[in-house]
């Protein structure tokens, strides 16, 4: 399969050395990606676009490479083509011919023709002699040049010719790292999911420090969306993966802070922490999910006395959207499940709280906590690199035993997403296999039937392993994890 990866606009029009540097950069990215795959990857760059050929041997690698270009940063757009040479204009009609002919029938069109490099034809003058010929040569509808059935796309340059046999939409934005370093403030929700989702898109690489307001179970959730992230939109480079655990600090606010001001207390000590974080990093910018007005702490008044916290560069990229964007973009990037079985931590709820904080009063508040504990709390974090998430999750299930052979009655749930299953069904003889992903399996698996044992299986064991966990932890002892 070969394909050519269109650069994001903004790419194209910047000088001549930025849009060499990114190119170069995006280069590099689609290598590293690919590597992690089966089959061999070659790329080529060729100033204005880059060129990729996947030597695939099964179906399904074809669409893991196609579902692959569309999530890497900085590529517009994808054309699966047919590369070959030709020797004159009759040639490219007869080429065009023997894959069309068949598709054409019954149906309108129109040729459309882009040309590089010196030639004694015009792009119209290939148009027509192909056009023209399949018009009479081929059982359609007739060409059609303002709402064609089938458009029929063409790429000459110089001495090749390029058949467009499908075009599709890619992440766009701008390659991984063009941008600095930006550490993200994620919950596990909607929000700061796709804030993090946007900075990646823009070509920011993107650390994740979470707060502990849940216990284990939280982290681990929120461990399961940051990887996924990283690994479906960024995955070309290493991150950090930072937990704090804040329920020393929750405490405290609870016990001394003014009801009104909790909630303001809270986001400005979070802040407090990031900022700590982020200088251990050498990070200038914070990242957090905060929409104007969602809930108290959000108002204009209110984020400006929580930002005046840090010296850091705070950035909101959804400030402006609606619930209901953020909500339909969450579902769009594959974040939507995770934010919906993701319990609220909401650490400290205000029965009245302000939506016009006074920066001198949330100081004379703050003055009430113990002048240390953010310094205590950020020592004590755990700092992890997020590509040994799969790694440290085996170590720290190492009670839930993993299987290649299950016992007779045993069912195996396939937890994987609903797109990896449909893309490489799982088939068990003698087993019955249930499909539940992995992001409803804490709600439904109480209404399994609890006499029988369950095997739960995902690609890598990563997902499964934590599952497995959560529902030891929880007290079903019927689980294990399967591991052909």
């Amino acid at each position: 399969m070969k394909f050519i990866l269109k650069l994001h606009p903004e790419i194209s029009i910047k000088s001549d050395s930025v849009r060499r540097r990114f190119t170069k950069i995006l280069e590099g990215n689609v290598r590293n990606i690919f590597k992690a795959y089966d089959f061999k990857v070659a790329v080529w760059n060729k100033w204005d676009k880059l060129i990729l050929e996947a030597r695939t041997e099964t179906p399904e690698q074809d669409a893991q490479v196609i579902d692959q270009l569309k999530r890497i940063p900085g590529i517009e757009q994808c054309l699966q083509v047919r590369q070959s040479e030709y020797k004159d204009l009759h040639d490219i009609y007869e080429q065009v011919k023997a894959v069309w002919h068949d598709k054409l029938a019954g149906k309108t069109f129109a040729v459309r023709v882009k040309r590089r490099g010196e030639h004694d034809f015009t792009s119209m003058d290939v148009a027509r002699y192909v056009g023209g010929g399949l018009n009479q040569h081929c059982v359609s509808g007739g060409v059609e040049l303002k709402r064609p059935d089938v458009q029929i796309e063409l790429e000459i340059d110089k001495d090749q010719l390029l058949l467009i046999d499908h075009r599709f939409r890619c992440l766009g934005g701008m390659p991984l790292p063009t941008q600095e370093d930006v550490l993200s403030l994620i919950s596990g929700g909607f929000d700061s999911g796709v804030a993090s989702y946007q900075m990646i898109r823009r070509g920011a690489r993107t650390h994740y420090c979470f707060f502990n307001l849940g216990g284990r179970q939280h982290e681990i959730g929120v461990k399961q969306a940051s990887y996924y992230l990283w690994k479906r939109y960024s995955a070309s480079h290493k991150v950090k993966f930072i937990a704090v655990d804040f329920e020393p600090v929750v405490a405290q606010i609870l016990e001394r802070v003014d009801n009104g001001l909790m909630g303001v207390v809270l986001k400005r000590m979070m802040l407090r922490a990031a900022s700590m974080v982020a200088d251990n990093l050498a990070i200038t910018t914070l990242v957090t999910g905060e929409c104007l007005g969602q809930v108290s702490s959000q108002t204009l008044t209110n984020l400006h006395v929580i930002t005046q916290t840090t010296d850091k560069l705070v950035l909101r990229p959804i400030v402006c959207m609606d619930k209901s964007e953020i909500i339909s973009i969450a579902r769009q990037i594959g974040t939507e499940d995770f934010a919906k079985s993701m319990p609220e931590y909401c650490g400290v709820i205000s029965k009245k709280p302000t939506v016009h904080a006074i920066l001198e009063q949330v100081q004379e508040q703050e003055a009430k906590l113990d002048e240390d504990l953010i310094t205590k709390v950020v020592r004590a974090s755990n700092v992890l690199d997020i590509r040994r998430i799969a790694e440290d999750t085996e170590k720290e299930v190492a009670q839930v035993e993993a299987v290649e052979a299950m016992p007779e009655g045993a069912v195996v749930l396939d937890i994987r997403a609903p797109e990896e299953e449909e893309n490489k069904p799982l088939s068990v003889p003698d087993h019955q296999v249930l499909h539940i992903p992995f992001f409803q399996l804490a709600r439904k698996f109480a209404d399994l039937d609890q006499s029988r044992a369950y095997f739960l299986y995902c690609e890598r064991g990563v997902m499964s392993n934590m599952q497995a966990l959560l529902l030891h932890e929880q007290g079903y002892q019927n689980v294990k994890v399967y591991r052909p």
